[in-house]
């Protein structure tokens, strides 16, 4: 049976020395992992370039491949990324969402608002001429409404402690040790409130980007079981003074 649908690359590794394993975030299927074997040749159809992080593609594949890994049959762009693949900053937040997306949604089934989510997202990082620097802050706190852990907001009053176990701003230090001081959770209270549209109005030092980052990620890890250390959250730190 030919499967035709969207996909995102989450990522791709060399597999021996001419194929690679290539994870795509499908429309139609969730998460599925192919065997693609590259052409060396500049007659090849199908090339490393359609596996870069976070490429937008159509793919056709046989569903029927008898336990072992799909290979792709057809492969072409949707809507190539105009300023991403040269835009240092923008480079360096593509791939860390890419890797982070991959730890967040591989066991997730299809969809299509999920989907919808990531790629109305990542295009609009391409679009953007300015304004970006808190991208992947308030794309991966909205990325928990499609993911089952949004945090609620109807009992914040503002000054409250963030519940990291339970996703709750509370009045009272929680008992456990995962939890946010208030003067932290209002950043984080901010974040949600955010858009990409109006994120830029928001100033965060470096610092305070980076704190943001890590308060997210220990709030996935209490949430995404085995989540890992992110090996692009190193460079990520040193974007935006």
């Amino acid at each position: 049976m030919l499967v035709k649908t969207e996909a995102i690359v989450l990522r791709a590794l060399k597999y021996g020395d001419a194929q690679l394993i290539v994870d795509l975030f499908t429309e139609r299927m969730g998460c599925v992992t192919f065997i693609h074997r590259v052409k060396k040749t500049k007659h090849g159809r199908i090339g490393v370039q359609f596996f870069q992080p976070l490429t937008h593609l159509e793919i056709e594949y046989d569903a029927l491949h008898n336990g072992r890994l799909p290979r792709l049959k057809e492969v072409r762009m949707v809507n190539p990324y105009l300023s991403i693949p040269f835009d240092a900053l923008k480079l360096s937040i593509s791939l860390f969402i890419a890797e982070f997306l991959y730890q967040c949604v591989k066991g997730e089934q299809a969809s299509g608002a999920l989907y919808q989510y990531v790629t109305t997202s990542v295009h609009w990082l391409d679009a953007a001429t300015a304004g970006f620097a808190n991208f992947h802050l308030v794309f991966m706190l909205h990325l928990t409404r499609f993911i089952g852990f949004y945090p609620n907001l109807e009992d914040d009053t503002g000054h409250d402690f963030f519940d990291l176990r339970n996703g709750v701003f509370t009045p009272n230090q929680p008992a456990h040790g995962d939890f946010i001081v208030p003067s932290e959770a209002s950043k984080i209270r901010l974040l949600m409130r955010m858009n990409y549209d109006s994120m830029h109005v928001f100033r965060f030092t470096r610092q305070e980007r980076n704190r943001c980052v890590e308060m997210i990620l220990k709030f996935y890890r209490l949430h995404v079981p085995s989540f890992p250390e992110l090996k692009s959250l190193t460079v990520l730190q040193t974007l935006f003074q």
